[in-house]
């Protein structure tokens, strides 16, 4: 119990706790100072507690069943689009998405491509898979 007391218990404790998967370093700024949250964080990615899916952006991680390799809990759109709403950028359906549903489309849009309103230069993925953006005015 005594682990809860040192910096490194009390983040680890939220992240297992949050009903979030996706962290950024503002999370944690009543815990410790931005240095120190950082080196944290980037511990407990090593550790497979958590993964680096942007600059700046975790998202909390499981071993895979059949590989055993550490992958996050949600699938990469569901992350994307969380962490956007994190980050407070608007999210909209992409193009895909509105044709599909409209019944323009029988094409199932993957989610790979997520509508946002204004401009980003953000890349979120991990493992060289990526989620690419549609920009709307």
């Amino acid at each position: 119990m005594a682990i809860k007391n040192t910096l490194e218990g009390k983040i680890t404790y939220r992240v297992k706790r949050s009903a979030l998967s996706v962290f950024v370093r503002q999370d944690f700024e009543d815990i410790g100072g931005y240095d120190q949250v950082g080196r944290i964080l980037r511990q407990l990615v090593q550790k497979g507690l958590l993964i680096n899916i942007g600059y700046g952006v975790y998202a909390r991680a499981k071993q895979s069943a059949l590989s055993g390799a550490t992958i996050p809990e949600k699938p990469l759109p569901e992350l994307a689009q969380e962490a956007l709403n994190k980050l407070g950028i608007k999210i909209m359906p992409s193009k895909a998405q509105k044709f599909y549903n409209e019944g323009k489309s029988t094409q199932v849009p993957t989610g790979r491509v997520i509508g946002v309103k204004g401009r980003i230069s953000r890349k979120i993925g991990y493992n060289g898979k990526y989620v690419s953006f549609e920009q709307y005015a």
